[in-house]
Formats: structure tokens, C-alpha cells, sequence
């Protein structure tokens, strides 16, 4: 039997197995809550008498606490431990979605949904380290095709699990069930966690750069709320402050980042990344691709269920063909990254706009699309997202310089995270504001609905085709390094 020492602790195959399936669970469950919402998001809203705004930080609120810490997190795992980082991460995670589940009001939903957040941004940063310490680099392959594989598995899984659990009504808990999942799962997983996860560290110390965390975090808060509620609250003077007031937060922020970078110490984001046009332009790609295609998922699923009147099993059936698609492609894009990767993440890009363009055709004049109406556009942008998303961070750090490539890499997926969340306010405003002008004229739901979505989604495709852009200032190929996620 292969056995290898880490500090002086024998791992036998079996226990490396386990280890690897509790720490790709995990992986499953975070990014199943970060798709689940959407499809169960219209029955929250009936269930809570949630607002249109509330139903924006429900599902921004989560993404936005993950982006917020992600770096963060990762350098707790590093510095104190990442199995111990790990443990307290999935401890949360599971506390929080039991919190989500036993909701009474928006208000807590929301908080419980920030509380995953947090929780989920200490406890996956730690995956990577955990697979790279537990397994040798003959095994790692293995163990990093698994994780490719469940990312995959997550996407197919995440829209069909959430209808077919809100369907299903199990015990009259309707949406609560899509949380509820998570705890009895969660357990095990600690418990398998704490007996089989080898601990490790990062090389050296690392002091974590807090103060930096917390700057951007109430800069995108001050942004991000005025946006989403402002419409709510009739556009009160003091929310035009607050954005005005996160332009000398941002500006404190890299301040402090020039600081730190000039003293030797690590930022979360070092402002010379900046002057490297890849990395500016990559970062600007990022922010318009993800923020489109986290917006479209929420507003197509209340589009589906309360203007077509599909219930949350049917919503999910109608979103599945994307995840196809993206599993189809994904495999692709990885293995001719290093040879096209500019190409392809264009290609991919605009194929996402193209089946937004198919998709205004075919919800045109208040018509109820048929399912396969919806299939072909949702077929080609799952093949579009699955050409771009898993290559895109390694493409653009193929043109940052070696000693910078960990830390870029670790902001562009925070970034990424980021672009999700204002997709979600600023296109949710949008929609939002033209659904409730169309019911002036219109009260028919399928018209109202049909008419919003219609107005959003040449938005959506200008975001594809202006990242399609930005792209072409890319390097042509992929890094050499494993890609990052």
C-alpha cells in the first residue's frame, strides 16, 4: 500500500480519498447555493413577501460576502492552517444554510445568506492547498480532474436540483429544503473532515491585509445598496452620498495597497497589476462577462415562473440545456487553452450574445416560448460560458509577470464574484423598473414580464460583445501553470 509522510503523519489511499470527497462536497454545495437561489427565487418571494430589491441581495448579498472574502481567506488557511480554516469555514457553512432554512422574514434570509458567504470565503480558498498537501504530484492530476468534474456536476445539478426540491414540498418546506440540504451533509463532512484532512501551511509568514478587505468591502457596500434599494426608497438624496462617498473609500484603499506593495508586505491587490494592460483589460472582461450571466439567471428565472407561469421544476428543466452545453465545451476549452486561448474565450463570448439575441427573438410581443423555444438559446450560451469561463483567469495571467500571477489570479476570481453582484443590482434595476411601468399600461403578467426581460437583454448582449473586445487585448495563449479557479 502507497503511503507518504506529511508531517509525521502517515496518509494511506483510503484516507486520501475521503479527504478528497469531503473537500469537493463542499465545493459542490457552495456553488450549488450560488445557482440554487435563482430558481427558487420567485418562491421565496411569495413564502417571505420579499421585495424586488430584497430578492437582489438574497442572491448579490451572497456573492458579494464570498468575493469580499476569498483572499482574505485563503491567507488565514495559509498562515493558521488550512485544515483548521477549512473545518470553521464548513461549520459556518452549514450554521448559516440552517439559518437560511429556519428564515422568517427577507431580512434574515439576507443575513443568512451573508453568513454563507463569509463562511464560504474562508472554507474554499482552502481546497486547492488541501488537494496539492494531501496528494502527490504524480496523483494530483486525479484529484484536480475530480474538482474540474464537480464544477461541471454543479452547474447540471444546480438549476434541476432547485426545481425538482421546491417542487417537491418535502415535509410542506417548500424553497427551505434547497438550505436544508446542506446541514445533515455538512455534518458528515466535519466529522469525516476532522479525522482525515492532513493539516498544512503556506511557506513563511504572511501577514493578512484586513484593514484592505474591509476598505473594499464597505466601498462595494456603499455602491452596491443605493443601487439596489434606491429605487424602493424613491431615490433619497443621502443615497447619492453613499455612492459618492465610496470614490475616497476606493481611493483610501489603493493608498493603503501602494503602501503595503512598497513595504514588501502582500495587498490584496497591488496597484502596479494596473499598469499591465492584460490584467486591466482582463479584469474590466471579467467584471462585464460575469456580471451578465449572474444577472440573466435570476431575471430569466422570475421571467419563467411569474410571467410565463412555469413553476420552479420546469424553470430548472428550462435552464438545464445551459449547463449541458457548458460541460460539452469546458473540457475543450481547458485542453486548447495553451495553443488558442484568446480565440476561443472570443468565440465563447460571443456565442453568449448571440444566444441572448436568439432568446429577444423568441420572447417577442408577449408570445410564451416553448420549451425548446428557450432550449436553443440556453444550448448555445451553456456553449459559450463553457469556451470561456474555465480558461479566462489563466489566459489573462499568461500576460501578468510570474511573481505576480498568485496574487492576480486570486483578484481576478474575486472579481469575478464581484462583477456577479453589480450585474445583479444594476440590470436588476433595470429590469425591475421596466416590468413595474410596463403594469401601468399592461397587467397582463406574460406581456409585463416578457416586455422586461426584452428590454435587459440588449444590455446583456452589449456586455458579451464589449468583453468579446477587451479579450482580443489578451495574450494569445494560456499560462503554463494548473489553472485556477
Amino acid at each position: 500500500m502507497e503511503v507518504f509522510k506529511l508531517k509525521s503523519r502517515l496518509v494511506s489511499p483510503r484516507s486520501q480519498l475521503i479527504a478528497l470527497v469531503v473537500v469537493l462536497v463542499a465545493v459542490f454545495m457552495e456553488l450549488l447555493d450560488a445557482t440554487i437561489v435563482s430558481v427558487a427565487a420567485p418562491s421565496i418571494a411569495v413564502s417571505l413577501g420579499a421585495s424586488e430589491a430584497e430578492l437582489q441581495w438574497t442572491v448579490a448579498g451572497y456573492t458579494l460576502a464570498l468575493a469580499a472574502g476569498l483572499i482574505t481567506g485563503g491567507r488565514i488557511g495559509d498562515q493558521f492552517g488550512r485544515r483548521r480554516a477549512f473545518l470553521i469555514g464548513l461549520m459556518g457553512f452549514t450554521l448559516a444554510s440552517l439559518l437560511c432554512a429556519l428564515a422568517t422574514s427577507p431580512a434574515f434570509l439576507i443575513a443568512a445568506r451573508v453568513a454563507q458567504g463569509l463562511t464560504g470565503s474562508l472554507m474554499i480558498p482552502q481546497v486547492f492547498g488541501i488537494i496539492r498537501t494531501a496528494f502527490t504530484p504524480s496523483q494530483r492530476a486525479k484529484a484536480f480532474g475530480a474538482y474540474g468534474a464537480v464544477l461541471g456536476l454543479a452547474s447540471l445539478a444546480g438549476p434541476l436540483l432547485g426545481g425538482i426540491l421546491v417542487n417537491a414540498d418535502l415535509l410542506g418546506l417548500g424553497w427551505r429544503t434547497i438550505f436544508g440540504v446542506n446541514v445533515p451533509v455538512g455534518i458528515v463532512g466535519l466529522i469525516l473532515g476532522f479525522r482525515y484532512i492532513p493539516e498544512s501551511r503556506g511557506a513563511g509568514s504572511m501577514k493578512l491585509d484586513l484593514g484592505g478587505a474591509v476598505l473594499i468591502s464597505f466601498a462595494m457596500i456603499l455602491i452596491l445598496l443605493p443601487i439596489v434599494q434606491g429605487r424602493e426608497w424613491g431615490w433619497p438624496w443621502w443615497g447619492f452620498v453613499m455612492l459618492a462617498l465610496s470614490i475616497p473609500l476606493i481611493a483610501l484603499f489603493f493608498m493603503r495597497e501602494s503602501r503595503l506593495a512598497a513595504g514588501g508586505d502582500q495587498p490584496i491587490l497591488d496597484p502596479a497589476l494596473l499598469r499591465i494592460r492584460a490584467f486591466t483589460s482582463g479584469l474590466s472582461a471579467s467584471l462585464l462577462f460575469f456580471g451578465g450571466i449572474g444577472s440573466f439567471f435570476f431575471l430569466f428565472a422570475l421571467y419563467l415562473q411569474f410571467g410565463t407561469g412555469r413553476d420552479a421544476l420546469e424553470t430548472g428543466m428550462a435552464i438545464l440545456p445551459y449547463a449541458i452545453g457548458s460541460i460539452i465545451t469546458s473540457g475543450i476549452g481547458v485542453q486548447f487553452a495553451n495553443r488558442a486561448g484568446r480565440a476561443m474565450l472570443v468565440f465563447g463570448s460571443l456565442l453568449l450574445a448571440i444566444s441572448q439575441g436568439i432568446l429577444l427573438l423568441n420572447v417577442r410581443d408577449g408570445v410564451d416560448p416553448s420549451y425548446w423555444a428557450l432550449a436553443l438559446p440556453m444550448f448555445i450560451g451553456g456553449l459559450g460560458i463553457g469556451f470561456t469561463a474555465p480558461i479566462l483567469v489563466n489566459v489573462i495571467i499568461a500576460g501578468v509577470p510570474g511573481k505576480d500571477a498568485g496574487s492576480a489570479g486570486a483578484v481576478l476570481t474575486t472579481m469575478g464574484q464581484i462583477g456577479n453582484s453589480i450585474g445583479i443590482a444594476i440590470l436588476g434595476v433595470l429590469f425591475f423598473s421596466r416590468l413595474n411601468s410596463s403594469f401601468t399600461v399592461e397587467e397582463n403578467q406574460l406581456i409585463a414580464y416578457g416586455d422586461a426581460l426584452t428590454f435587459i437583454l440588449p444590455w446583456l448582449i452589449a456586455c458579451y460583445v464589449i468583453a468579446a473586445a477587451l479579450m482580443l487585448l489578451l495574450p494569445a495563449k494560456a499560462a503554463s501553470e494548473e489553472l485556477h479557479h
